[in-house]
């Protein structure tokens, strides 16, 4: 049995994993990353959307405050990034804008606006024309729509390749192409994990930031397995060959009551999304959700009839019981958790990871630790106990 020994063992190479990784290169830890796949699941599918506002979501304000943290840090986060590895990593700083095709949507868009107000958000509400003077390539059924200034979006798949690139180039840390089987616990103290190879990497601490698949590792006691549940997202990439008109801007739409969005890429790509549905592991790709995304994109952008579609994807999300996520210490003494990001891995990466390695390397602030208590991991314990 081979056995490496590294400062932090980190379960799961998806952009939390990876972010938390590179962070604790930083901070002069060894690191091991460990997934058999790193960079896929819903890393690779997602659309990069950076849109806390556009998407707060009654009674979650406890969501958008640790949000809207992570936003602010993305800015320096990526200069960081691009300057340690070379890298572009595609973030777009344009702002999104949310539109309504009829007269129902135009009120809950109407609805959505009062609350951002209230809680101190900026939007702005556009009338039909000016939305058409932002974006030309809406359909000419668009009755209004809301601009959030400081919604944006990333390429998740570039972000992705250089949080990888970033740890490669660290001589005292790598990624494990494995599958972990178990986390390993001595007298209360989580002390590394065990592979499907056969091999053990052994660690002072260890991160379990595997998604869905983090509650249903081995080893770890009830009393620190996170409740987390897979969400199901189906999502489309189109491409306009040769190149064809193409919002600017991301583009949120609420169609006859449902929600969708456009994300584009400086390639020509756009990416159209995204379904949500509780349906356990499964990540196949069903037809009616291929057509009724392409329906309601192609409502409200009928450019995209020109588009070719190139790829049609399923991933699991991460979801948690109040959609929040769960980060920090655990009742296991080294454990760390870094899960329950439900729709918001891509946005959640910066402050997520640095508070994974605020809390490992005992440099957290008084910010940090305000941070850290709006989602602990032993917020669902104290609510079963109480």
């Amino acid at each position: 049995m081979t056995t490496t020994a590294v400062d932090a063992a980190i379960v799961g190479g998806g952009v939390i994993g990876l972010a938390s990784a590179w962070r604790l290169t930083q901070r002069g830890l060894r690191v091991a990353v460990i997934d058999p796949n790193p960079a896929h699941a819903a890393t690779h599918a997602a659309a990069g959307m950076l849109a806390p506002v556009s998407e707060v979501t009654y009674g979650e304000t406890a969501l958008l405050e640790f949000a809207m943290a992570s936003l602010a840090r993305y800015p320096d986060f990526v200069a960081d990034l691009e300057h340690s590895t070379g890298m572009t990593v595609g973030l777009r700083r344009d702002g999104t804008l949310v539109v309504a095709t009829d007269a129902g949507d135009r009120e809950m868009l109407a609805e959505l606006h009062a609350f951002q107000t209230r809680l101190g958000l900026t939007a702005t509400m556009l009338g039909s024309r000016e939305c058409r003077e932002l974006e030309p390539t809406l359909a000419p059924e668009v009755r209004c729509g809301l601009l959030v200034a400081t919604d944006h979006s990333v390429d998740n798949r570039k972000l992705a390749a250089a949080l990888q690139a970033a740890i490669y180039a660290d001589p005292a840390s790598e990624v494990v192409l494995d599958q972990v089987t178990s986390i390993l616990v001595e007298d209360g103290h989580a002390t590394g994990i065990s592979l499907a190879s056969g091999a053990e990497v052994r660690a002072d601490w260890v991160v379990l930031a595997a998604g869905p698949w983090s509650n249903a590792i081995a080893g770890v006691p009830d009393d620190a397995r996170p409740p987390v549940r897979p969400v199901k997202g189906e999502i489309l990439r189109l491409h306009g060959h040769p190149p064809l008109p193409a919002p600017t801007r991301s583009v949120r739409a609420l169609v006859n009551g449902s929600d969708m969005y456009v994300v584009p890429r400086a390639d020509g790509e756009i990416v159209v999304g995204a379904t949500v549905q509780d349906a356990g592991f499964d990540t196949t790709v069903r037809v009616g959700a291929v057509r009724e995304l392409l329906r309601d994109a192609r409502t409200v952008l009928p450019v995209i009839d020109e588009y070719r579609l190139v790829e049609t994807t399923a991933a699991l999300r991460p979801g948690s019981p109040d959609n929040a996520p769960m980060i920090g210490k655990t009742s296991v003494d080294g454990l760390v958790v870094a899960t329950g990001h439900y729709r918001n891995g891509i946005l959640l990466a910066p402050v997520t990871a640095d508070l994974v390695a605020a809390a490992m390397t005992a440099t957290d602030t008084e910010s940090d630790r305000a941070l850290l208590d709006l989602v602990s991991p032993r917020r669902f314990a104290k609510a079963v106990t109480a």
